[in-house]
């Protein structure tokens, strides 16, 4: 049972939700996103109703063509007659804290699909790539009932690792332009993706740059393909090879071979492959077993978040730790009191004395 202090939802809000009206799951998450009175019970009473939907998530630099891929990806899985709900995180403007770009307006050709729910949210300086509450949007689009929830992150470059976190399947997308900036991103961004995208590849640059990431993939294994070292070898040999042993490392440990993907999603190119990749994607998350692991870690790492949102409302809302923090700034600016010693004194105000 969750705390009694917890205010309920609006009390017919619950029933319009289950009953599938738009209107109600548009209003339970503003209740969510703005962390109003009972959004933390509403997700408590929908939670038996989540996990079916296919979480999917696309990200990658600004100027990839994230929105424009996401929209047509959609479309594509419309096709089987799928409901997608889509959650599209835009920078925030620094007057209103809201979303500046508005991924709806980019989306205009699929926003009147009555099987396609999209939402803009402001990441509000959240530097994960995600909104702070996108996961909890998540849950309700998954509750409601869509097959798909698609999360288009920001576009801020390596800060977006949060993706894998929170998505079943994520999608990294980049342009041929990218490929002097892998080096820089294969630590990072580079390490989230169950799939690469390439798009907008009729640009030059394109087969090139799919080459040097199903290199980097091999050679992340700790192997390198048997001839990439010699002179008069051609990349793209070298590349075969690259893949050749992607696969069969992937079949001999029951692993998932990561896919280099080549799509122009203005017009539609390369789309249904992708759509196809990740059903075999999803299909593999769950004959694996690695489906459960993956949720399960992003239900712990939930827990951990909840409880964190509860102790600082505890000690900054509800606790004495504005009004000791502020009696303590003399102490701190001389040096007689430490921010560690401060810290000690207002945890101990809830009753934990700091080891």
């Amino acid at each position: 049972m969750i705390s009694q202090t917890t205010a309920a939802p609006p009390d017919d809000l619950l029933e319009r939700f289950r009953a599938g009206q738009r209107t109600a799951l548009a209003r339970a998450i503003s209740i969510v996103e703005d962390g109003r009175a009972g959004f933390e019970r509403l997700l408590h009473q929908l939670h038996g109703q989540m996990g079916r939907a296919h979480r999917i998530g696309i990200t990658g630099p600004p100027g990839a063509g994230k929105s424009t891929l996401t929209s047509k990806l959609a479309l594509e899985f419309r096709k089987a007659d799928e409901r997608i709900g889509i959650v599209a995180v835009d920078p925030s403007s620094p007057f209103t804290g809201g979303a500046l770009l508005g991924d709806r307006i980019r989306m205009t050709n699929i926003s009147t699909d009555p099987g396609i729910f999209i939402r803009s949210m402001a990441a509000r300086g959240h530097l994960g790539g995600l909104a702070t509450t996108t996961k909890e949007v998540a849950d309700l689009l998954d509750a409601y009932g869509y097959d798909r929830v698609v999360l288009e992150t920001v576009g801020v470059g390596q800060s977006e690792l949060e993706i894998a976190g929170t998505a079943d399947t994520s999608v990294v997308v980049l342009v041929p332009e990218s490929g002097d900036s892998i080096q820089a991103m294969k630590a990072g961004l580079m390490e989230v993706a169950d799939v690469f995208v390439i798009n907008k590849s009729d640009r030059p640059g394109a087969d090139r740059l799919a080459q040097e990431i199903e290199l980097m993939l091999h050679m992340r294994l700790g192997e390198a393909p048997s001839n990439a070292g010699h002179h008069g070898v051609s990349l793209k040999s070298v590349q075969k090879a690259a893949r050749e042993g992607l696969k069969s490392r992937a079949d001999e440990t029951g692993g998932w071979a990561i896919p280099v993907l080549k799509t122009v999603a203005q017009n539609g190119e390369g789309l249904d492959e992708l759509a196809r990749t990740l059903d075999r994607h999803r299909v593999y998350l769950h004959d694996s077993g690695e489906l459960s692991r993956r949720r399960q870690a992003r239900l712990a790492e939930r827990v951990r978040a909840v409880v964190e949102r509860r102790l600082q409302r505890l000690v900054w809302r509800m606790g004495p730790g504005e009004e000791i923090l502020a009696g303590s700034l003399a102490e701190l600016e001389s040096g007689e009191l430490s921010p560690y010693a401060v810290a000690d004194r207002i945890v101990a105000e809830l009753g934990v004395h700091p080891r």
